[in-house]
């Protein structure tokens, strides 16, 4: 498969880079600026308003045939996808005359929904105002986000979608000591899992974004469950024949704010969108099953002592005062010989 060169985007990221937002906490107002930067090159829309009234905006370039949607944030809480579409922008806006730019914009039509969850953002929760999972809604269309979402959907007929999460720092990599910093799925059609030619399709996508990974974050790259889940969007899509990739980031040493992670989860991104404007076929799929599951394996913090009472915390997150503030919270005493932790302290008494 044909890989974007690492040493290219290494040299390009620190230029790309959206340094307008960061952190764990994106908003409605820290991208809404970011609007006014793009160029002629990138259009944009007003697809409609969330439950409180806020903007939902959609961006659009490329002239081609290969129709690719993307959407972030309809978990509210998880942004780290939102930051890598402004990476991804910055990317096709400044480097418009590069080869892998030039291939892209020519082959491909991409729509990018970098907020579905305004209401969500803000109060940092993954439901929306009126307490509905934008995730568990794509039978129901409950919220009038997913209204949105399903519309688009419907009106752009894209062969292909991305749909970008977050993942919680409690899961690592079967069969190794690595946090899954970036996971993969390729969501099931129906309760049996079988694996249709859509499903080979996503994977075919999966594998060319795992081959970059791995030599960037070897190890750190897992497989989502891949569990029927009857009213999941990705679910829903991939059953309606529009190949949908779920990209899930997660933890990586040290980068609890995910400004790591978000450069992994660009990399992945660009990576998959070159891949389908290369190809006209996308048979290659055994590969993905190589990619070990993830599992909940960490803690973000284990305090190990002698008489095996080890004690796993974890960070819970809560806005206070109009700031996010991260918390240690005890989870588990005991039985964690087979865990991890991101921190480790040993206690010899």
């Amino acid at each position: 498969m044909s890989l974007v060169d690492i040493a290219f985007l290494e040299e390009k990221y620190s230029i790309i880079k959206e340094n307008e937002i960061h952190g764990k906490w994106v908003k409605i107002e820290d991208i809404k600026p970011l609007y006014d930067k793009l160029d002629e090159s990138i259009s944009k829309e007003l697809l409609g308003v969330s439950e409180q009234g806020r903007e939902i905006f959609k961006l659009k370039f490329g002239t081609g045939t290969k129709r690719i949607l993307i959407w972030s944030q309809m978990h509210g809480n998880e942004s780290t996808g939102t930051k890598a579409v402004f990476d991804l922008l910055n990317f096709i806006k400044q480097n418009i005359n590069d080869d892998i730019v030039k291939t892209i914009y020519t082959n491909c039509t991409i729509e990018i929904i970098p907020m579905l969850n305004p209401d969500g953002a803000l109060a940092y929760t993954r439901v929306n105002a009126n307490n509905v999972d934008l995730n568990r809604d794509a039978v129901d269309l409950e919220a009038c986000e997913s209204k949105l979402l399903r519309k688009e959907l419907d009106d752009f007929n894209p062969q292909f979608c991305f749909n970008l999460h977050d993942q919680r720092t409690i899961f690592g990599v079967k069969g190794t000591n690595k946090s899954a910093t970036i996971s993969f799925l390729a969501p099931s059609e129906e309760k049996t899992r079988e694996i249709t030619e859509g499903r080979k399709e996503t994977m075919n996508v999966i594998v060319s974004m795992n081959e970059l990974l791995q030599k960037i974050i070897p190890n750190h790259v897992g497989r989502y469950t891949d569990e029927f889940y009857p009213t999941a969007t990705g679910d829903n899509f991939q059953k309606l024949g529009h190949n949908t990739i779920l990209i899930e980031a997660g933890h990586y040493p040290n980068d609890y704010e995910r400004e790591e992670v978000r450069k992994f989860n660009f990399y992945a991104l660009l990576q998959g969108i070159y891949h389908i404007a290369i190809n006209t076929e996308f048979k290659v799929y055994k590969p993905y099953f190589n990619i070990p599951n993830n599992v909940k394996s960490f803690f973000d913090t284990i305090h190990r002592f002698k008489n095996k009472k080890d004690v796993g915390f974890l960070y819970v997150d809560s806005v206070i005062g109009n700031q996010l503030i991260s918390k240690l919270k005890k989870e588990k005493v005991g039985g964690l010989e087979a865990h991890f932790g991101h921190a480790e302290i040993v206690f010899e008494d």
